[in-house]
């Protein structure tokens, strides 16, 4: 069994990379999920993934719950077998999708996570500027919020895709689709003094593959740099708990809602392929606007 479904997960992966153009950080979600599922495999004694009928993956589901995983967490893995067998089916390796019939759990629906202007404002506050990595957080953070843009999307970007004169970045979105998203005068001042003078130390004299973002050995940022940079600015302010830079693309989104950006622009922006992702944006202002209506009016 191992060859074959090693294989085929190998092929998969090729596809998400290739045809979805997927992040690495979400390739890697995969790759765990569909491994945890083969184990799954091994543990009831199925050899082959052609092996798989719909009431396995009943057995799987009910594994799933039992061991207390959220929602989110199940239909997550369900949807990513989904998606497995659906690329098997059509590739021919199998003869059937046994998770077609298999139902996501519902989710409920949450608001957005974002952060306030004055949280915001803290955050920046603690963006060192006096080294070669302060330089490079600050425009980092200040490009995240100033934009929108995805973490994904924020590591391919290339230095040459950042128009200082038009205040412009090219972004190369979900399902290779690219938007032009402007930025204000925070961001470009940040952005124009790490390029000039915080770059070029990163990079010492190493061969430059164009990356805007560069870790301390001169290579391209990863996501999870990313990620590991906001934490430890997370930690340096007075604010609590973790950051996900999907926070500050909430906010960012949230921000001009608030301030009177039309949806349709905002996801433009954003890169939303459909509305309906935009409209949750509607809800968290509308929440926030009776959060602020019942502390304030003295009838309320």
């Amino acid at each position: 069994m191992e060859a074959n479904v090693n294989n085929s997960l190998k092929l998969f992966i090729e596809y998400l990379q290739i045809e979805k153009n997927y992040s690495q950080y979400t390739i890697e979600h995969y790759q765990h999920d569909i491994r945890e599922f083969f184990l799954f495999m091994s543990e009831q004694g199925l050899t082959s993934l052609d092996d798989v009928e719909y009431a396995d993956t009943r057995i799987y589901l009910t594994k799933l719950f039992d061991q207390q995983l959220s929602r989110k967490s199940v239909a997550r893995k369900i949807s990513c077998m989904r998606s497995f067998y659906k690329f098997l089916l059509r590739e021919k390796m199998v003869g059937d999708n046994p998770f077609s019939l298999v139902s996501i759990p519902k989710l409920e629906k949450r608001l957005p996570d974002f952060f306030y202007e004055e949280e915001l404002s803290q955050l920046f506050k603690v963006c060192e500027t006096e080294t070669a990595l302060g330089k490079r957080n600050k425009a980092l953070l200040e490009l995240l919020y100033a934009t929108g843009i995805r973490v994904g999307e924020c590591c391919k970007i290339q230095v040459k895709e950042v128009d200082l004169s038009l205040s412009t970045v090219l972004v190369h979105g979900k399902r290779k689709k690219d938007r032009y998203v402007p930025f204000g005068s925070f961001a470009q001042d940040a952005i124009e003094d790490y390029i000039k003078n915080g770059r070029p130390d990163l990079l010492n004299g190493k061969d430059d593959h164009g990356h805007l973002f560069l870790n301390f050995r001169g290579g391209a940022l990863t996501d999870r740099g990313i990620r590991e940079i906001l934490n430890k600015l997370i930690e340096k302010s007075a604010l609590t708990g973790k950051i996900h830079p999907h926070k500050l693309r909430h906010s960012f989104a949230t921000h001009m809602m608030s301030n009177g950006a039309d949806m349709r622009t905002v996801q433009e922006l954003l890169g939303h392929a459909f509305l309906s992702s935009t409209q949750v944006y509607t809800h968290v202002t509308k929440e926030h606007l009776r959060s602020i209506y019942l502390s304030h009016h003295p009838r309320a």
